[in-house]
């Protein structure tokens, strides 16, 4: 590129001219030294954007002036040219943070080469990722007008996750607003598919994908080998682009399986979906069944407490025999490293859960606390955090002692979330439920345009409270505002992550499989 400067440091510089010029006439502008010496010197007094440097000169060796000018610049890119190929060398030389190795006698394509690898590739990637999703732009935005089913609905969310995580590197503002309008349509036409299909897929579920209250019978389950324990690992509302982010840092020490999705069920909040996913029925049955352990949405008290015992009696009607298996809820650090400290204890157990409540707490406290809002002030932002967080925790410190051993690992959600950004008017009575992304209640009065209205409960296999009870889920960005309190709301809610809703984001969920390196 031009304007791209280098420093080259060789004893041999003169046999090199016509290297030199071969760079000179692509634009670079190329600097000698015969030694390391006059390297550091230099480099001191003028601004590089590359050094290449020989590794046996005279004097200060490649390596030696490697240490000195990363000390004076640790981020400037160098090239180690060299005509020893013994491994201790290259091991050396990547020890110090080398970045890239040739070896003697160099062609020019080969310099060129390294050269725009290590100074243009960003600007190189860009150009080519932006120009890939223009012509799947085109691709995309036919597809979403077609009639489709919930597999293919599956494969255009990890379509536009992909591009959106391809993007998220780029500084080019236009095209991550064009696929922000993108995803937009997308889950217009999602919600769509979801208010169509979701109550057949209740009532005819041989039809349906796999959803929360299937998840165990249908994925864990048949999966459990008495040879080895399988650790089913939940973390409370991981999207699935959350998962792709920390999934890099868990494939250091396990391989992925399988990577597979399911739907969540409506409401996407937890105390629906992950009742769900450990009784492995669905409200309205968990109600009858367990009519003391069952919350509905105005019941006081916590609504998620049972949830081991809903495990052990899924487990009981379906696997229809006796297996080991512990149940864990992660609310805090502490709890998490003494699973982390004690994770022995668990090995002879055929199944061992674990919930880990942290991506959870951190969207609510998005909401509630100033600092967390603007650290997490948009998805990407809310991804880095999301993976900052996972390296921190005592969770990979788990993940890093299980890959020693011969074991199963499950990494799976009960739902995802969605930044939410259209406020819509609803007006209920004083026990309608607080939730932003669905209510239910009595003469709830609403834009009809903005929800998914289910006016009979039971037709969603959704308890109902009163007589005239009705559920209502917000579609796409929207999230519910009471007109009497309008401003407040909006200025509050605004822009932060919700559940409870329909969207790619919160229905469509990673479980993912992983075995050890």
């Amino acid at each position: 590129m031009q304007g791209t400067s280098i420093l080259w440091a060789d004893d041999e510089i003169e046999f090199l001219k016509p290297h030199i010029i071969f760079l000179k006439e692509k634009g670079y502008e190329i600097t000698t030294v015969t030694n390391g010496t006059d390297a550091l010197d230099t480099f001191k007094g003028t601004r590089f954007d590359l050094v290449f440097l020989d590794e046996n000169m005279p004097g200060m060796t490649g390596l030696e002036t490697l240490a000195e000018i990363k000390n004076i610049n640790p981020d400037i890119p160098i090239v180690l040219i060299t005509k020893n190929e013994e491994e201790y060398l290259m091991e050396d030389a990547i020890g110090s943070k080398i970045d890239d190795y040739l070896i003697k006698p160099v062609n020019p394509r080969q310099l060129l080469l390294s050269i725009k690898k290590l100074t243009e590739n960003k600007r190189l990637v860009s150009e080519k990722t932006s120009m890939a999703y223009q012509q799947d732009f085109r691709n995309l935005g036919m597809t979403l007008n077609d009639n489709l089913n919930f597999s293919e609905w599956v494969d255009i969310y990890k379509k536009l996750v992909y591009w959106e995580l391809s993007l998220e590197k780029l500084e080019d503002a236009g095209m991550h607003e064009i696929l922000t309008m993108q995803k937009a349509e997308a889950n217009v036409q999602f919600s769509k598919f979801i208010e169509k299909n979701y109550l057949s897929w209740i009532k005819t579920p041989e039809d349906a994908p796999v959803m929360s209250h299937k998840l165990l019978k249908e994925r864990l389950f048949p999966a459990l080998n008495s040879e080895e324990p399988t650790f089913f690992i939940l973390i409370d509302n991981l999207r699935y682009d959350q998962w792709k982010t920390i999934n890099s840092v868990i494939t250091e020490y396990f391989h992925m399986q399988e990577e597979e999705t399911y739907y969540s069920i409506l409401p996407t909040a937890t105390q629906y979906a992950r009742n769900a996913i450990f009784s492995g029925l669905l409200p309205i049955d968990m109600e009858k069944r367990f009519p003391q352990m069952w919350q509905n949405d105005e019941d006081e008290g916590g609504k998620n407490l049972f949830e081991e015992q809903f495990l052990a009696d899924q487990i009981k009607r379906s696997l229809r025999k006796d297996i080991k298996f512990s149940y864990n809820k992660i609310l805090t650090y502490e709890q998490g490293k003494d699973i982390s400290e004690n994770f022995n204890n668990l090995m002879n157990n055929d199944l061992n859960v674990i919930v880990y409540n942290f991506v959870d707490m951190l969207s609510h406290a998005r909401t509630d606390m100033a600092m967390i809002r603007e650290l997490a002030n948009d998805e990407a932002a809310y991804r880095s955090i999301t993976l900052s967080w996972f390296i921190h925790s005592p969770l990979l410190e788990l993940l890093k002692k299980l890959a020693q051993k011969k074991v199963k690992v499950v990494v799976t959600t009960d739902h995802g979330t969605i930044r939410v950004k259209h406020p819509s008017k609803l007006i209920g009575d004083r026990n309608t439920n607080t939730n932003l992304r669905y209510k239910q209640g009595k003469n709830l009065n609403f834009i009809a345009r903005d929800v998914f209205h289910v006016k009979n409960p039971s037709d969603a296999a959704l308890p109902r409270l009163h007589v005239s009870s009705s559920f209502v889920f917000a579609k796409e960005d929207t999230y519910f505002v009471y007109p009497n309190n309008y401003n407040h709301f909006v200025n509050f809610y605004n822009e932060t992550f919700q559940h409870g809703g329909i969207s790619l984001e919160e229905i469509i969920v990673p479980y993912i499989t992983y075995i050890p390196r």
